[in-house]
């Protein structure tokens, strides 16, 4: 079978380089399945007859290779295309890596070791147009929409735990089905997803997270079993009914106000998640009523205890704490400015919006309306109040101007007549004047 694809001039500068050594070159992997499906393609992967020296040598000083398994980087330009020989693989016994790598002679022996038969089709281009080699049944399942393990799933997953994910995530960003072989093949290898570095589950979590539906991923991993191994603490919340405007329970509401989120930040769309993670731990019934008094101080605990479980960097971990912390606002014409500059200050002026957005998601996902021209006009409201001193840095006087008043050396004194001064100020932010702070200074001369 053969088809007609325009392809970018690298690439085909590229093939044109292993044509002309003679040599078998194929287009694999994710970029092939993004090509038949006209969508954008980002990573560009080949397979070749030849090893990785000859790939070397046929590209000379625009090409490195620095891992044990015949991967080859060829550089045109700003690009960097990755070349692997064919290879076959065996004996993973840490559920991740092979113990044993040899070269292929094939095309067919290097597609017999991938994970998805989406991602088991090779191109062949060629002068008479692109051959397609397709021994799975790849198309078929492109056509039918249906994320499908090659050969027996319960092997496939065992050789590498993290296509449990992997394949989760891939049929979210498609919008596919999951072949029911492929899920009882997750279910029976969910355990071995323990075995796998935080680092490595934190960035298939995060890309599920930046799907299209990620409520759905969520769902999916718990349904195979892998929710229990990844982020166990969502369980508790099943059956765990709320009271007020919420008509779901806790494990419903979470998927529901992910889903509603329209933050493309996949660590917003975590905190989404765990919003209410604290919930299940300070449950208590008053009077016949459930309470959650603090969740939100316990739970954002417990999403910091789970974003350093995944291994998520510093900055990602204090944007998680502060959505979870400091979601329980409430968006009121009566609130002074003060409390609207007290939340701010807790939530950091570089996650407002996101802040905005799991907050409306929350209530969306409480089966409430959204009411855009109230968080339209907080979002004026914190637009305005940001333009008032925030601080005692934001003062038309400082320090200097303390000492040389009252005639004082540096020491306690300073810090105490600036935060005396600040607190009028921010009472009253017309004070924020040179002159009228100077005639306050005086006003602490002994």
């Amino acid at each position: 079978m053969q088809i007609t694809l325009q392809l970018p001039e690298n690439v085909n500068k590229l093939l044109g380089k292993f044509n002309t050594a003679n040599s078998e070159i194929y287009i694999v992997g994710g970029a092939v399945r993004d090509l038949l499906m006209n969508r954008d393609v980002h990573d560009w992967d080949f397979a070749t007859n030849l090893r990785p020296e000859e790939v070397q040598k046929l590209f000379s000083k625009n090409s490195f290779c620095n891992n044990e398994y015949g991967t080859v980087g060829v550089v045109y330009g700003e690009e960097v295309y990755e070349v692997t020989t064919f290879r076959t693989e065996q004996d993973y016994d840490d559920a991740r890596h092979p113990t044993k790598v040899a070269w292929g002679k094939t095309i067919q022996e290097d597609l017999e070791r991938r994970d998805l038969t989406i991602n088991a089709i090779a191109l062949k281009p060629s002068a008479g147009g692109i051959e397609i080699v397709d021994p799975f049944g790849g198309i078929r399942d492109l056509k039918n929409k249906i994320v499908k393990a090659v050969g027996k799933s319960e092997d496939r997953f065992a050789e590498d735990a993290l296509r449990m994910m992997r394949t989760i995530r891939i049929a979210c960003q498609l919008e596919f089905e999951i072949d029911k072989d492929t899920i009882a093949g997750i279910r029976t290898n969910a355990g071995n997803i323990s075995k796998i570095s935080g680092e490595r589950v934190r960035d298939e979590l995060l890309k599920l997270l930046s799907t299209k539906r990620p409520d759905v991923g969520i769902v999916l991993l718990k349904e195979t079993g892998l929710l229990e191994f990844i982020i166990p603490e969502l369980l508790d919340g099943i059956g765990m009914e709320q009271r007020g405007h919420h008509i779901y329970d806790v494990w419903v509401h979470s998927l529901k106000a992910l889903k509603a989120c329209d933050s493309s930040n996949a660590v917003t769309r975590l905190a989404t998640l765990l919003h209410d993670i604290g919930k299940p731990p300070t449950m208590k019934i008053q009077n016949g009523v459930r309470t959650f008094f603090n969740h939100e101080v316990v739970g954002s605990r417990i999403a910091t205890k789970i974003g350093k479980r995944l291994k998520l960097s510093n900055e990602q971990l204090d944007q998680l704490f502060r959505l979870v912390r400091w979601h329980m606002f409430t968006v009121e014409e009566t609130q002074t400015d003060s409390a609207v500059r007290r939340f701010i200050r807790n939530v950091s002026v570089p996650y407002l919006q996101e802040m905005i957005s799991l907050r409306r998601s929350d209530r969306i996902g409480s089966g409430a309306r959204e009411t855009s021209w109230r968080w339209k006009a907080f979002q004026e409201r914190l637009v305005e109040v940001q333009k008032q001193p925030f601080a005692i840095k934001d003062m038309k006087i400082d320090g200097k101007d303390v000492m040389e008043i009252l005639e004082i050396k540096p020491g306690r004194k300073v810090g105490e007549v600036l935060a005396a001064i600040f607190a009028q100020v921010e009472l009253d932010p017309k004070l924020n004047d040179r002159e009228v702070l100077i005639e306050k200074i005086k006003e602490f001369k002994a």
